[in-house]
């Protein structure tokens, strides 16, 4: 019965719409102290290489392969941030796009290391090795009525939405702490914020290194999920693409970015006929977006007003509750 409802694609095309959420929530930790940051796809390309390079020849465990990578692009995500303090808008957007098509290049070019063009392939695939040590253990697909290939993209999925909901309770907690607070003053008046005592400088590098670590981490998680990397994979087209998913679904809160990571991962899989031109959809949606609602489409009177809605959803039927007692 259970192998009936798992289709191995669909889980592939989940386990990309988590790892875009993740994404999305890296572009909306940059925008919420103000910073329009295009970096994140060559951070994304850092953490994948990193990761796929440690375990493929160290032999380094994944989950290890994974932090290094996340790790190194927060690195870099600082030493980037910090020369970068005094841009802002379309600036910084400029010089973090012009540091994620370099971080490209040298992918292209590291033939040795990174075999260029062609992509690294052989990937440890973390599905593969889930099963692999629960085998360790005795376990059998089998006994769950699934094949070893279902087994493996349910296990994907799974962890990734584990994951994902670490992420998100994270940073709405963040959001609610001293750190959201001083991010909030920064991006609604700088000079004002720092008048009030707070270290500007810290939080916006707090902010960049933030963003480029998640980015790392999804890119690290994406190598190990495909098993295949290429440059192509971190090129211009996927830091539009990230960016989409917040412009679209709304940089003010974090439900914004997942949405839009949602949506716009699932169009293209369910309209399969108009994906080879899904990058001009996502234009005319930026334009109309733009004109009509710049804030995208979940903001916080959205999120105000579906919560008392919800209120008196709730008062109702405790109303009625009272009354037939």
């Amino acid at each position: 019965m259970l192998a009936e409802l798992i289709n191995p694609y669909h889980f592939q095309v989940a386990s990309f719409i988590l790892i875009n959420i993740i994404l999305g929530i890296s572009v909306y930790i940059t925008l919420s102290t103000g910073q329009l940051s295009l970096a994140n796809a060559g951070f994304m390309g850092i953490g994948a290489y990193t990761s796929a390079l440690l375990t493929i020849h160290f032999d380094l465990p994944i989950v290890l392969g994974i932090i290094a990578g996340a790790l190194v692009a927060a690195l870099l995500g600082i030493l980037i941030g910090i020369p970068t303090l005094r841009l802002q808008g379309v600036y910084l957007a400029i010089v973090t796009l012009g540091f994620g098509e370099v971080i490209r290049v040298v992918f292209i070019n590291w033939e040795s290391l990174t075999k260029g063009s062609v992509g690294i392939s052989g990937i440890p695939h973390i599905g593969r090795e889930i099963l692999r040590v629960l085998k360790g253990f005795g376990f059998d697909p089998k006994v769950l009525g699934l094949q070893n290939n279902q087994f493996i993209f349910l296990s994907i999925f799974l962890l990734l939405f584990i994951i994902t909901i670490g992420v998100i309770w994270f940073f709405r907690r963040q959001h609610r702490s001293r750190v959201g607070r001083a991010f909030a003053a920064i991006k609604l008046d700088e000079k004002a914020a720092e008048s009030m005592g707070i270290n500007i400088t810290y939080y916006k590098v707090l902010a960049f290194a933030q963003g480029a670590l998640l980015s790392g981490f999804a890119g690290a998680l994406y190598a190990h999920v495909l098993a295949y990397i290429s440059p192509a994979d971190f090129a211009y087209h996927r830091a539009v693409e990230i960016l989409i998913f917040v412009v679209f679904g709304g940089s003010e809160v974090i439900w914004g970015p997942i949405f839009g990571a949602f949506f716009l991962t699932l169009m293209p899989e369910v309209l399969r006929f108009i994906s080879e031109y899904r990058y001009m959809i996502y234009g005319l949606i930026i334009i109309i977006l733009m004109a009509v609602r710049p804030q995208g489409l979940i903001d916080v009177n959205i999120l105000n007003w579906v919560k008392s809605k919800g209120r008196k959803r709730g008062q109702k039927h405790g109303t009625g509750n009272t009354k037939s007692m």
